[in-house]
This record gives C-alpha cells, sequence and structure tokens, in this order.
C-alpha cells in the first residue's frame, strides 16, 4: 500500500489563535495601590517600565512635605547592589531607575516584590517600601529542544491508552501570562492528556487511542503546541516523530509512582541520594531497561544525574537551600522495545547553617550631641541571615558595658539608641562593636564596629583653682606694672573652653576700678593703670570674672584682693619743736639741773609704715657734746652732767631723726638751749642773734592792708591811746631810758605747779615798745609747753603766754591798763 500523507487537522479556535494579528503594545497602566502601615507603604507597577517612569508619590504617601525630605536628607537604602528605583527629594516622587524584569528578580515565585527602605535623619525616620512586580507577556513558552524533533519508535502492537511522556514546554511568565495549555495536532491514532505539578507546572503525555497500523502508517509526524494565557497570546511549538515498529507489549513500570528522600544543602558530588527500580515483563532485549531523566530546567538538570544502567541518582551540582527548597524529578525508564515509564521524584533540601548574619549599616550619626536624650537613634542597621528558621534567627548584641541597647525594627532591621546621659567631659568616644549571632549549631556570628564621637556642650563653667586671691605690688609702681595673672580652667571643648576675663565694675572711692588696674582678656594678666601711693591706699579688693565662648556663655567671679607694700619714700616729719621762719625756740635749762633733768623731747613722725616708719634719734652736733644726750628711742633732751657755770648760756643742739628704711631718710631740727636762772640773762645773750629776714615779694601789698586796717584803728581808739600815753607817761619814763628790753614781773602769788621739767616757772611780763618799735618784727607763738620761750633777735622784748593770767594776778587790772594791752597787741600784730 502507497503510504499515504494525512494533513493535521486545525481546530477553529486554533485557527483563531493563529489569527491573531502582532500589533505595538499599548502602554500598561501604573497599578498603584498604596498601603501604609506602621511606616510601610507599597506599590505595584507592571515590569519592563521605561527608566523614569513614576513608581509613586512618596512625600503624599508617607505625610512629609518635601522640606523634611531635604532636611532630613532623606535616601534609599537596599542590601542589592542594583538599584531598581531612584527618589527624587525635589518632587518627592519615586521612579524607575534601572529595567525590572520580573522573571529576572523572582523568577517563577509569584507575587514577585522587591522591598527598600528610606531613611531620613533629623530625627531620623525609617520607612519601608515595597514594590510588587506584575507580570506582562513578554515571553513566549519553550521547548528545550524545538529544534529537534521528538522522537518515538512505537511497536504496532502497543495497547491502547500506553503513554508517551513529552518535553514540557517552559515560560518565564508566571499567573494569566504563563503557560495554560497544550494542543497536539490533529490525528486520528495521538491525543494529549495534561498534568500538574504541585509547584503548578504543567506536564503532558501522549495516548494512544487508536492502535497502530505499521503497514498503513509506520511514521507520524506531528507538533505538540505550547500556548500561554496572557495578551496577545504567545506560544511555542515543537516536531514529535513516531516510527511505528514491531510489537513491544509491556512498557517499563516503576515500584513507586512517587519517590521521597532528603538531602543536605552543599552535599558533596557524586553522592548518591535515591535509586529508582523498575520491570518490565517483556524478555530480552524489550526487558532490558535504562534509566534517564526527563528533560528538566537547566538549573536543576545540572545538580542531578542518574546512573542509566542502576536507577541511582547523585548530585551532581551545588544544592543551595536559599536558592530551591524542593526538587522535582521525573526518571524515565525504557526498554529496547521503545516502551518507556515514568515515575516522580520528590527530593526535600534540608537547610544547614552555612551563612552568618550580614550586617549593614544604613545609617549612623556621629558626632553625636552630649546632651542627647537616652533613647536617641544614633545608628540603623540591616542584618539578614539567609539561612531558615532557627539558623536564620538572629540576636543582636553589644560588646562591653556601653551606655547604648539595641532594638528592634522593622523586619531585619535595628536600632542602636543610647541607654544613658553623655558627659563629653569623662568620655569623648566611643568604640561600639556590634555582633549578631544566628541560633544554629554550630552558631554562626559577625560584627561590625562603629566609632561614635561626642559632640561638647557647654555645660561647664570655667573655674578657678582658688576662691579668692591675694596679690601685692610696691607702690611707686610704674603704670603698666603686671600685677598678678588669675587663670581659670573649663572642661568644655574647642569654642566652648575658650575663656575671657572681664574685669567687673565696680567703685573704688568714687572711681571706677577700670582707673586702676587693667586687665588682659586673654591672658588674665593683671596691669597697674596709675602709679599706687601707700600712703593714700593701702589695699582695694577687684572682682574678675571669666567667660567661656559657649551659646549661652558661662561665667563665674573670682575675688582678688591688691595688697600695696610700703617703700621708704617719705623722710620723718619733726613735729616739735617747731621750726618757724622768723623766731626761735629756746628751752630753758637752770644752772642747778641735775644729771639726767629732761631739757625737751623732738617729737617726730614717719607717714609710712612698719620698719619705714621706726624712728631712730642722735645728735649731729652741739655746742656742748658732754652736756646733753638724745634718746635713740624716743627723742628725749636730757643733761648727762651736772650743769656748772662755765656752761655757755646759749647751747646750739642739731638732732637728726632718722628712719629704718632702705635706704634710710632722715630730718634735722635745731634745738636752741638757754642755760640760765633768769629772763634778763638770756635775754642779754639771745638779743645779739641776728636774724637774715627774707622779704616776700608779697610784702607790700599786706603793709598795705595792714596800713589801711591800722588806720581804721588808730581813728576809733585816738582817744584811748591817747589817754593811755598821759596815764602811763610817769609810770614808764624809766624803762624808755633802760638797756634792758623787759623787765620782769613776779606776781606775789606765785607757785611752782608745773613739776619738774624746762623752765618750771610761770612768768608774767609786761613788754614796752618805743615808737620805732613797728619797723621790727614780734611773734607771739605756742610752745609745746608752758615753759617755752618765743623769742625775735630783732624784738626788745620775749613774752610768755600763760593759761590764765587772772588765777595768779593779786589785784585786777585798770581800765587804762586793759585799753593799754590792747593796744599794743593789736599794735604788734599789724606791725
Amino acid at each position: 500500500m502507497a503510504p499515504v500523507r494525512c494533513l493535521p487537522y486545525i481546530s477553529p479556535g486554533w485557527r483563531s489563535f493563529w489569527g491573531v494579528r502582532r500589533r505595538i503594545r499599548s502602554l500598561l497602566l501604573l497599578l498603584l495601590a498604596v498601603n501604609m502601615v506602621g511606616g510601610q507603604i507599597r506599590y505595584s507597577i507592571p515590569e519592563e517600565m521605561k527608566k523614569g517612569s513614576v513608581i509613586g508619590n512618596v512625600a503624599q504617601d508617607l505625610g512629609l512635605d518635601l522640606k523634611r525630605l531635604r532636611s532630613g536628607r532623606a535616601r534609599i537604602v537596599t542590601g542589592e547592589n542594583v538599584h531598581y528605583t531612584e527618589l527624587q527629594k525635589d518632587k518627592g516622587i519615586l521612579v524607575v531607575n534601572e529595567r525590572i524584569d520580573r522573571e529576572q528578580l523572582c523568577g517563577d515565585v509569584t507575587p514577585c516584590s522587591f522591598s527598600f527602605e528610606m531613611i531620613l535623619e533629623n530625627p531620623m525616620e525609617l520607612h519601608r517600601i515595597t514594590v510588587e512586580v506584575l507580570d506582562i507577556n513578554d515571553h513566549a513558552p519553550v521547548f528545550p529542544n524545538k529544534d529537534k524533533p521528538i522522537s518515538f519508535e512505537i511497536s504496532e502492537s502497543a495497547a491502547v491508552g500506553v503513554r508517551f511522556p513529552l518535553q514540557s514546554a517552559e515560560d518565564l511568565d508566571v499567573g494569566q501570562s504563563a503557560l495554560q495549555n497544550y494542543i497536539l495536532s490533529p490525528n486520528d491514532n495521538f491525543i494529549l492528556k495534561q498534568h500538574s505539578n504541585p509547584d503548578g507546572g504543567k506536564y503532558v503525555e501522549m495516548v494512544l487511542q487508536k492502535p497502530l497500523d505499521r503497514e498503513r502508517h509506520p511514521h507520524f509526524s506531528l507538533k505538540l503546541i505550547a500556548i500561554d494565557g496572557g495578551t496577545p497570546q504567545r506560544s511555542g511549538t515543537v516536531n514529535i516523530d513516531v516510527t511505528v515498529l514491531d510489537a513491544n507489549d509491556n512498557i517499563p513500570v516503576f515500584n513507586q509512582s512517587v519517590y521521597k528522600a532528603s538531602v543536605l544543602e552543599n552535599t558533596k558530588t557524586r553522592t548518591s541520594i535515591i535509586t529508582v527500580n523498575a520491570t518490565d515483563a517483556d524478555s530480552g532485549l524489550n526487558g532490558h531497561i535504562t534509566y534517564g531523566l526527563s528533560k528538566m530546567k537547566e538549573s536543576v538538570a545540572e545538580i542531578f544525574t542518574i546512573d542509566e544502567n542502576t536507577g541511582t541518582i547523585y548530585v551532581s551540582g551545588q544544592i543551595d537551600y536559599e536558592k530551591y527548597r524542593k526538587y522535582e524529578l521525573r526518571v524515565e525508564a525504557k526498554d529496547h522495545g521503545g516502551l518507556t515509564g515514568t515515575s516522580k521524584v520528590i527530593f526535600d533540601v534540608i537547610d544547614v547553617n552555612d551563612n552568618a548574619p550580614i550586617i549593614n549599616v544604613m545609617s549612623f550619626s556621629s558626632p553625636l550631641s552630649e546632651d542627647a536624650t537616652p533613647g536617641t537613634t544614633i545608628a540603623i542597621l540591616n542584618i539578614k541571615d539567609t539561612d531558615s528558621e532557627r539558623n536564620g534567627q538572629i540576636k543582636c548584641s553589644i560588646d562591653g558595658k556601653l551606655p547604648f541597647k539595641i532594638e528592634t525594627s522593622l523586619t531585619n532591621y535595628y536600632n542602636l539608641v543610647s541607654d544613658q546621659h553623655f558627659d563629653r567631659e569623662s568620655v569623648s568616644e566611643y568604640n561600639i562593636t556590634i555582633t549578631a549571632t544566628d541560633f544554629g549549631s554550630p552558631p554562626l556570628s559577625s560584627s561590625t564596629k562603629l566609632h561614635l564621637k561626642i559632640s561638647d556642650v557647654n555645660d561647664n563653667a570655667p573655674l578657678f583653682d582658688k576662691n579668692s586671691y591675694t596679690a601685692h605690688i610696691t607702690e611707686n609702681n610704674s603704670p603698666g606694672f603686671s600685677i598678678f595673672t588669675v587663670s581659670a580652667q573649663d572642661s568644655d571643648w574647642n569654642q566652648n573652653a575658650r575663656i575671657s576675663y572681664l574685669l567687673e565694675d565696680t567703685q573704688l572711692s568714687g572711681s571706677p576700678v577700670s582707673t586702676y588696674v587693667s586687665l588682659n582678656s586673654e591672658t588674665g594678666v593683671l596691669n597697674a593703670v596709675r602709679t599706687f601711693d601707700y600712703e593714700q591706699i593701702k589695699q582695694f579688693e577687684l572682682v574678675i570674672k571669666a567667660q567661656d565662648g559657649g551659646s549661652p556663655p558661662l561665667s563665674s567671679n573670682v575675688t582678688v584682693k591688691i595688697m600695696i607694700q610700703d617703700q621708704n619714700d617719705n623722710p620723718p616729719q619733726v613735729l616739735y619743736p617747731v621750726q618757724t621762719g622768723g623766731s626761735l625756740v629756746a628751752e630753758m635749762v637752770p644752772r642747778s639741773a641735775d644729771v639726767g633733768y629732761l631739757v625737751t623731747k623732738v617729737v617726730a613722725v614717719d607717714v609710712d609704715s612698719g620698719q619705714n616708719a621706726w624712728l631712730s634719734y642722735k645728735l649731729q652736733k652741739a655746742t656742748d657734746r658732754a652736756l646733753f644726750e638724745v634718746g635713740l628711742q624716743n627723742g628725749e633732751i636730757r643733761t648727762i652732767r651736772q650743769v656748772t657755770d662755765k656752761d655757755a648760756v646759749k647751747q646750739r643742739l642739731t638732732v637728726i631723726v632718722e628712719d629704718n628704711g632702705q635706704p634710710s631718710r632722715s630730718a634735722t631740727v635745731v634745738v636752741n638751749v638757754a642755760v640760765a636762772d633768769s629772763f634778763p640773762e638770756v635775754l642779754s645773750e639771745f638779743t645779739e642773734l641776728t636774724h637774715d629776714k627774707e622779704y616776700n615779694d608779697n610784702l607790700t601789698f599786706y603793709l598795705v592792708l595792714a596800713l589801711a586796717v591800722v588806720s581804721f584803728l588808730f581813728i576809733t581808739c585816738l582817744v584811748v591811746i591817747i589817754s593811755v600815753k598821759i596815764y602811763r607817761w610817769r609810770q614808764s619814763r624809766i624803762l624808755y631810758h633802760s638797756n634792758l628790753p623787759v623787765i620782769p614781773y613776779y606776781p606775789p602769788r606765785y607757785s611752782d605747779t608745773l613739776g619738774t621739767g624746762t623752765l618750771p616757772h610761770v612768768y608774767n611780763y609786761e613788754v614796752c615798745r618805743t615808737t620805732d618799735s613797728r619797723k621790727s618784727d614780734c611773734k607771739f607763738g605756742r610752745a609745746g609747753s608752758q615753759n617755752v620761750l618765743i623769742m625775735d633777735p630783732s624784738c626788745t622784748g620775749t613774752m610768755q603766754r600763760i593759761q590764765s593770767e587772772k588765777s595768779i594776778l593779786d589785784e585786777p587790772d585798770s581800765p587804762l591798763e586793759v585799753s593799754q594791752r590792747i593796744f599794743l597787741y593789736l599794735f604788734s600784730f599789724f606791725i
């Protein structure tokens, strides 16, 4: 019989499928589903979107404004090397950064998504964003060996219902776009029967539905078409060649329809896992079975091999639990007659703790202000362990006793937060070692180190080492002289520890203290502004403030007491005896004075202090050094021997008063001593003394003034004066012609009431002057005691002032005598 070529029958549905016209894919609408729960949002987008396509408005969906995104330095962090998305902070939108291929990203896992985190700082915020990638029908079903036809040699005696496994097509798409159906080209003998795997995959078998007749149809050429469910629909085709052989009545049969076994990940190659077994009731070559694995995915075909003679399955590649947790294989047993039996082998991969935790520092804030409150987030860590169950469970710890703790955040995220207040002055930086350990056996761990610096806050005021200071400066210093240096310490750092010294505005004797001293604001050196005089000011206090450069600044005060030290810059000053310009002071010593008789006492003072004011008295010159001595400490002038008649009446002593300073200063005083028992004797000697009168330039002015006053008084007292002259004419006639200028008058009730000492008696004198006496000087002075004589060499008389003349007079003066005394006093005063 001649061979007859049978054309395949094409159903109307298939004809419609092939008739669909190709058209350009339109842009898929953006599917956006926003779900915010606890800082998480979720978007859905189709794969293969163009770069720059908008995924979603992150700012609006998270309730953030654009200023917050910019100030918080918002950024996206992901543990992957490929960054599929990009955040545009100026617009707050999330856009596509790289082409997203769902099949490359997730394979056959559905739903397919990837997650990343958006981190904001100041304060820290962490938001998780999940993007679900929706599949589009961009892949057609593909048979592994589409260019090589599937060949079968089938005995014509094959029973109806015999199944022949066919290659499965692969479609990288998922869901509706994945492989949906198989179609066998129309024929009379074979039909397709489809099956579904537990993982959702489909495989088909060609079933003989009508006995074969090699004589009529020795060969069949069929087409197997795989169709997906996408829009537009895609398909793949492979050819099937069937050669009809003579009869082989029995097919190999496995002893189990499904084999199950477990395999550890990282199992070494050439390790046997399981052995399958099939039998064939035929004999001879038709009963000899060879084993093989059905066509599998490329990734699976590289991992397992089977011994074609024994049926033992071996490991031939790397088993990684993190990639595949289960493998499904189809085993074929084929006899030499062309009949094939199949069975399924399922391998469950057992996880091994072969992955240590991976620590990624997403954000780290350093330096950290020392006034940060406990609970402040310092770092955000992403820690992952790709192992499963306990092998993938992680615990975090901080090495050492540090003021930090770890808190969990989102999945696989941990926050490093402060656990107490910081003090930069105590600890300025921390080396933090964070260790992540899984719960595997044995456990694996990894660690990372963070170096945290603590920034300074101005929380410490400058401190002086003392509460008060005392400084000394010698008087008569030069302006600008350095007195003292104050120093304060501030335990803060940098600008907060930069100290300036300020002089507090206080008053000293009504003047600002700045007129006395100045202060260098940087060095704290205290300088004198003026020259100090110990005699004017002995000490004073001022307040110095040390202020740091922080904001706000802190300060502290200290009191500085300045002590002025005395210098011997003042000579002694003689208070007694008084040295007058026109008169001589004379001390009177009776000739009957004994040894040690107190003549007088030189009184002097020194305005300096301390040893600079210790005075000593020495006799520098004397008319008779053997007659007098001066007390070294008290300045008393005493006789050192008995006064004799041979001693001169006039004794002139020069006493030097010297202080104890270095160098010492001194002053001299001249003491006139009259050695006599009576005043006439004294006067006769002292009238011979000459006195060089120095006239002042203003003498004329004073004379004119005196003349005017005298003229006025003269008119007033003219009558009194004439009366006095007439009354006293006869009584004073003898006195006018006498050579003695003074006639002593001894009151009848004289008594020695003043005790021992120089001139112990009280005398009363009446003074008469000639008409020419107004051209000479006559001065009345009060001595240190009542026994001092005030004399003028140019005068013709001496007058002794007493406390009360009335107490020693027998009778009161007559009115004429009183008028006379008044006139003489006024006359002598103005002349």
